[in-house]
């Protein structure tokens, strides 16, 4: 992400004669002060006038309306998330698919460019391919790898965010690599071809959680994270086609992340390599209520030495930041004096070494005039199949796959009765807790 910088111009065109104004008057008779971007701190004065510093005035971001909120708090500046990238290698190209950017605070993605190099880290050589999610680089050589990012764009076309790296090897059709074997001469035996195809999965988690995999709803793997919550782990032996997987973590507590899903589409035999999967941190609280005016302690989990944005969503937007230490918990400690007596929702993002998780689940909780600790290991909302805080059309995906079917893994999570089916009751139990 590229950093913001601001230019602040305050021009003051000051008359003779002039006296002191005060409260919210930015002109007189005798001075203009003339479309400031950042208003004082503290005063400025000369021979004729003073300006006093503001109880309110002027702030960078948007005032409470109907259709447009107040983003208050440090962070007042847009973001994107970074793209999950997958690498399909064919004779002679690459074929490139990633998950579409999210942005916040206004700034959209309008489009992606594609970087190509022949060693790893780049220098890279950039393409614009518009605002798709795929694209094939042909014209490449058999058996060379090829190490490639993808750059979101705005609408200007300056890149606001880059993905990690991913590679592929391309290959000939029949098999052959084009690239020359180690070893001795002689005639040995070849070493025997691996049936169906494989894609391997890369990315950050939580130090020590597990990673679970499903492809099409069912779970295929399982992986450890390391100290520094980098995961990898393959699925072998899949036929060509469309596969849907899905993504999800524990940290140490057992909470469990948002689930993390993607398209991928398999070619016989071929090796897809994704990279820059980034679950979204874990997030609680320690009181259900918290009285006005208290602190409330939200905490959680992600990947080691990031910086943590915290949004508080209530009738207006608060960012605060934490940084998670080198176990990967994080902790902020929120003042509610400004928040207004009501319901609130804080989820978290982290970002760390350029690259930027979308946000995770919201947690709730009441600011009211009392403090009610929040029970340990709450459950997720009933109907919550893939943990993200809402029951929306991807629980109803899910049930819907396992409508009918032999229950197992996970498809138990869908049988919301507890009678050892999917069926029509569960879908009503779903729309009962339905938030869109």
């Amino acid at each position: 992400m590229r950093p913001f910088a601001f230019v602040a111009v305050c021009s003051l065109v000051v008359l003779a004669g002039a006296s002191s104004a005060t409260a919210d008057d930015y002109s007189s008779d005798s001075y203009t002060v003339s479309t400031p971007a950042i208003t004082p701190g503290g005063y400025a004065s000369s021979a004729s006038y003073t300006l006093q510093s503001l109880i309110g005035g002027l702030s960078l971001g948007t005032s409470t309306s109907a259709t447009f909120g107040d983003n208050a708090g440090f962070l007042l500046y847009p973001f994107v998330s970074t793209p999950v990238v997958a690498a399909t290698a064919g004779s002679a190209s690459v074929a490139l698919s990633w998950t579409s950017s999210s942005g916040y605070l206004g700034w959209d993605p309008s489009g992606y460019s594609v970087g190509q190099a022949s060693v790893s880290g780049g220098p890279y050589t950039f393409t614009s391919v518009g605002d798709v999610l795929s694209s094939t680089q042909p014209g490449l050589t058999n058996g060379t790898t090829y190490y490639f990012v993808v750059r979101v764009l705005d609408a200007f076309g300056v890149a606001i965010a880059t993905s990690s790296q991913a590679s592929a090897t391309p290959a000939s059709s029949d098999g052959g690599s084009g690239s020359g074997g180690g070893g001795g001469g002689g005639s040995g035996t070849p070493t025997p071809a691996v049936s169906g195809a494989t894609v391997n999965l890369s990315g950050r988690a939580y130090p020590g959680s597990v990673v679970t995999v499903l492809k099409d709803a069912q779970i295929v793997t399982s992986a450890p994270a390391d100290s520094r919550a980098r995961f990898n782990t393959s699925i072998t032996g899949l036929s060509g086609g469309h596969y849907l997987f899905l993504v999800y973590g524990l940290d140490s507590s057992h909470n469990r992340s948002t689930s993390l899903s993607f398209p991928i589409t398999v070619a016989a035999n071929a090796t897809v390599n994704v990279t820059g999967i980034f679950l979204a941190p874990t997030i609680s609280v320690d009181k259900s209520q918290v009285k006005q005016g208290d602190n409330i302690a939200i905490f959680g989990e992600s990947t080691p030495d990031s910086t943590i944005t915290i949004n508080v969503n209530s009738e207006s937007n608060l960012f605060v930041t934490a940084a998670s230490d080198a176990s990967g918990a994080y902790l902020y400690n929120l003042d509610t004096s400004p928040l207004e007596l009501d319901n609130h929702l804080a989820k978290a993002k982290a970002a760390v070494s350029g690259e930027i998780s979308s946000f995770g689940a919201s947690v709730g909780f009441t600011v009211g005039a009392e403090n009610v600790q929040r029970p340990k290991n709450q459950n997720t909302s009933v109907g919550d199949l893939n943990a993200d805080g809402r029951i929306n059309l991807v629980d109803f995906s899910v049930m819907a796959y396992w409508y009918t079917r032999l229950l197992v893994g996970t498809g138990t999570s869908a049988d919301l009765n507890h009678d050892g089916k999917v069926d029509l009751v569960d879908f009503s139990i779903l729309v009962s807790h339905w938030t869109g």
